[in-house]
């Protein structure tokens, strides 16, 4: 079982993080540009297989991907769970986690991913059932946050976010377009976990049950919500924001 990563980008961030994963790389026959030969050189280091391909062939394996010349087979990495997440938060002394509740487009995934390694978030957990998967899409979006961003995918997520609230002490804080209190009025420091909804249905019921408050982003224009990625960014920074202050 293998799976491929498209893209300069996607397979540096792999080489820099998880190089024992790497199995064998396919490149365009004849492309010899600056960014490409300090990876040709780092995988012929590291006794990877590079094998160089005709346009054709290379398009062929990509499936239809945006592959840039460049394609690497990989092990897919271990998914992460429960036990995976008390760890991470055994060694984090104030945690900032993200939440994602429905969240199927794998766009959407990758583009969180992207943001919560810039907004320095230790994990973030998807439920088992109805999130999107860590596909090549994902990674590609995520441009290599899906290698260093831990996924922790949860069997019951009322369930944990219970736990972390009685065993953790983390505040948990959703998001829902209909809450009178604003990010802006917020008080985000501390120990914390960001819920963010699906698209159109916003959380489920039962997650926002389990949430200690809820907020929302006040909207000027004539859209009534924003896609949940630039959503999240909007979030995310605004607690970093208050961190740093």
């Amino acid at each position: 079982m293998s799976e491929n990563i498209y893209g300069i980008h996607a397979v540096n961030s792999f080489l820099a993080t998880a190089p024992e994963r790497l199995i064998e790389v396919y490149v365009l026959k004849g492309r010899e540009d600056k960014r490409l030969q300090p990876l040709l050189k780092e995988l012929h280091q590291l006794g990877i297989s590079v094998q160089f391909l005709n346009r054709q062939t290379l398009d062929n394996k990509a499936n239809g991907e945006v592959h840039q010349g460049i394609i690497a087979r990989v092990q897919p990495a271990k998914e992460l769970n429960e036990n995976d997440l008390e760890r991470i938060l055994s060694n984090n002394k104030d945690p900032l986690l993200l939440v994602l509740d429905g969240v199927t487009d794998p766009h959407n995934l990758g583009a969180c991913l992207r943001t919560a390694d810039a907004a320095g978030v230790c994990a973030v957990i998807v439920p088992k059932d109805k999130s999107a998967q860590l596909t090549s899409i994902a990674r590609k979006v995520a441009c290599g946050a899906a290698e260093v961003v831990p996924l922790i995918r949860v069997t019951n997520l009322a369930r944990t976010l219970r736990d972390l609230q009685q065993s953790h002490n983390i505040w948990v804080v959703g998001t829902a377009g209909e809450a009178t209190e604003t990010l802006y009025q917020t008080k985000l420091i501390g120990p914390l976990a960001l819920v963010m909804g699906a698209e159109g249905d916003g959380m489920r019921r039962l997650t926002r049950e389990h949430c200690d408050q809820l907020i929302s982003i006040p909207m000027a224009g004539s859209v009534s919500s924003l896609n949940v990625s630039v959503a999240t960014g909007v979030c995310l920074f605004e607690i970093v924001r208050q961190r740093l202050s």
